[in-house]
């Protein structure tokens, strides 16, 4: 799966960078992109070799076109010297013909001349035939020329004749074949299309058949005999030849009597005329019921018939010759009019577009000169325009660009001048504003410093004021435990002063059981000096238990009176604990009213601290703000002063203009 995404990415990206490429211009952006990078010479040699290129190509298929047509016409011309010769040996071998079927004296001198006329078709055929691929017809006739060569005549005249026939007629096969293979049969115009086939291809047919029938009939004649086989031979011969006439007249006609101006060259009338002539003999002296006339008058007769169709097939291939030459010469005419009307219209092309060229480059010369004036700061001159073209429309829009842009500079010149002052005086207002921020900066400074101690003295009084906050609910909670325990002691003098009355009470029973007691010894004393001597004992322990009676009666009343000063003192006691109670509740009243009235001092204190100190942060933050504005008027100042120094450099250098 990661495999298609890793490579759609590149094809995406591909896609994007060849969409970017015609993205603005379209098809356009190949060619565009190449102007670009181009001066106006390489642009034009651009266009102008995108031109030639077709002009050359077309050219060069004329001149191809042109050399192919001129090859296979000089193919034809080729063709028809080689028809020529074969038409000549074919004269001579019907000569020939007719002699050795009479026999005639002068068959040695036809002999000689076949001969002659063969060399120069095997000469033609050394120097055509493998262009014309006619190997074999010619080696067919080079078959049957050697034998007629070295005997002529045969055993019979009509043997004689049927190999003088095979001779002729392998000659117009080799004829056949020559205008094939020259491409004579398939001439591309019509009137010499006509010709060709007029003068040889239907045409040797026409004489052809013409002078087998007159050697045919000659041979009839001289030996008075017509056999059924010579019959039937003319028969067919002389149909042919009416078919044959009828072609060679509609070829005439076609190709010949068309053109009125080639007509009136040839004889057709006559040729006509002797044709005719011995189509009559032929029907008179050979083909009714007898034979009648002579030989000799028949071969007159045919023997004018065939010079005549010969010698027209003879006219028109020397006028077909002629055309095939006019040919030639009028395609290499037109291929050097046409290149000459080429190169006229490509050298007319060079001067349009070398005027062009000096066209837009004197404009575009006139725009830069004009331009570089501008560069140099000169605004007093203006293009003048030649003409209505592009480049006159832009000296034109060069000409209002220039009055806008002086009349921009005028206007500059001014503003700079403006902003300069302007500038000037937000300077000084902005060091005098620097100069006083730094002053209220320094001044909040100063205040921030005294709030900061204001707010550590503050801070530190509130510490205090919490401390004896403290202190006082401390000292108030003490007062409280000293009012209780002045209370206790107030309930332990209490029960120590009821204790002493007690005590007090107990001694004064005490004093009196020792007063008892005393009274009670003294009476034990008189109670023992009555008894006398067994008394004196009880009197002793009695006067011991009297002394012991008076000391405690006297501790009794010591105590008594110790525990009266004690109860004195502890009323005192009292009465004054009772009254230090009495204050003690008063402190601790007043202890408790201190220590609440600390706690909200040291509340407050707390709060004047946060207060203080939110005072302290709005007057860091003020200070901060004011450093930032200082900071900031200082950055004005400094924008103020590089605003003048532009103004003043954009002054100096719009002033590089030359406005008149």
């Amino acid at each position: 799966m990661s495999l298609p995404a890793s490579h759609g990415a590149p094809q995406r990206a591909l896609d994007s960078g060849f969409g970017e490429f015609f993205r603005y211009h379209g098809w356009l952006a190949p060619g565009i992109r190449l102007f670009r990078r181009l001066s106006f010479p390489g642009k034009a040699a651009w266009v102008s070799v995108a031109f030639m290129i077709p002009l050359v190509v077309l050219m060069t298929y004329l001149w191809r076109d042109t050399q192919n047509q001129v090859h296979a016409t000089r193919m034809e011309q080729d063709g028809l010297q080689y028809v020529r010769t074969a038409l000549d040996l074919m004269r001579n071998a019907q000569a020939r013909r007719l002699a050795a079927v009479e026999q005639a004296p002068d068959l040695a001198q036809l002999q000689q001349q076949v001969q002659g006329s063969f060399d120069k078709l095997e000469a033609a055929q050394r120097q055509y035939g493998e262009s014309f691929r006619t190997a074999e017809s010619f080696e067919k006739l080079r078959g049957l020329h050697g034998p007629l060569q070295s005997q002529p005549v045969a055993g019979s005249p009509d043997e004689t004749f049927e190999r003088q026939d095979a001779y002729v007629a392998a000659l117009l096969t080799l004829v056949r074949e020559i205008t094939d293979g020259s491409g004579l049969i398939l001439d591309p115009e019509g009137d010499t299309y006509h010709m060709v086939a007029f003068s040889l291809v239907r045409g040797p047919r026409q004489y052809e058949n013409t002078a087998r029938l007159l050697a045919l009939g000659h041979l009839v004649l001289s030996s008075q005999q017509m056999t059924p086989e010579r019959r039937t031979r003319i028969d067919e011969w002389q149909t042919m030849q009416q078919y044959l006439d009828d072609d060679v007249e509609n070829e005439y006609t076609e190709g010949i009597e068309a053109f009125p101006e080639t007509a009136a060259q040839f004889d057709m009338k006559g040729t006509d005329a002797a044709s005719n002539a011995f189509r009559t003999a032929i029907g008179t002296q050979l083909m009714g019921s007898q034979l009648s006339g002579t030989a000799t008058e028949f071969r007159q007769v045919g023997q004018a018939a065939v010079d005549k169709q010969a010698a027209l097939c003879a006219a028109v291939t020397q006028r077909l010759e002629e055309r095939l030459q006019a040919r030639i010469d009028r395609l290499w005419h037109t291929f050097y009019l046409e290149l000459g009307m080429s190169l006229l219209c490509l050298a007319i092309a060079g001067y349009l577009l070398l005027a062009f060229y000096r066209v837009m480059m004197g404009g575009l010369r006139e725009v830069s000169e004009h331009l570089r004036q501008i560069t140099q700061g000169n605004l007093t001159t203006a293009p003048t325009p030649w003409g209505k073209d592009e480049a006159a429309q832009l000296m034109t829009t060069l000409g209002e660009m220039q009055t806008s842009l002086r009349r921009i500079v005028a206007t500059v010149l001014q503003g700079s001048a403006t902003v300069q002052t302007a500038s000037r005086e937000i300077a000084s207002a902005s060091q005098d504003l620097s100069q006083r921020t730094e002053q209220n900066a320094a001044n909040l400074q100063e205040t921030a410093a005294s709030m900061a101690q204001i707010a550590e003295s503050v801070k530190s009084a509130a510490q205090h004021v919490h401390t004896a906050a403290s202190s006082a609910s401390a000292n108030a909670e003490a007062a409280q435990r000293g009012g209780e325990a002045i209370s206790e002691v107030v309930r332990t003098m209490e029960d120590i002063q009821t204790a002493s009355s007690k005590i007090g009470e107990i001694i004064g029973v005490i004093d009196g059981i020792a007063f008892q007691t005393n009274i009670l010894a003294l009476n034990a004393a008189v109670e023992a000096a009555r008894a006398g001597e067994q008394g004196r004992g009880f009197a002793v322990v009695a006067s011991e238990v009297r002394a012991l009676a008076g000391r405690s009666a006297t501790a009794a009343r010591e105590i008594k009176s110790l525990i009266q000063s004690s109860i004195e003192k502890v009323e005192s006691g009292t009465q004054v604990v009772t009254r230090a109670g009495e204050i003690m509740q008063d402190v601790v009243s007043n202890a408790g009213q201190a220590s609440g009235l600390m706690g909200t001092l040291a509340d407050s204190a707390r709060s004047q601290s946060r207060s203080i100190g939110e005072v302290e942060s709005a007057v860091q933050a003020l200070d901060s703000a004011t450093q930032q504005n200082a900071a900031l008027v200082e950055q004005t100042t400094s924008a103020a002063t590089a605003l003048a120094d532009s103004a003043h450099q954009l002054s100096q250098e719009v002033s590089f203009f030359k406005l008149a």
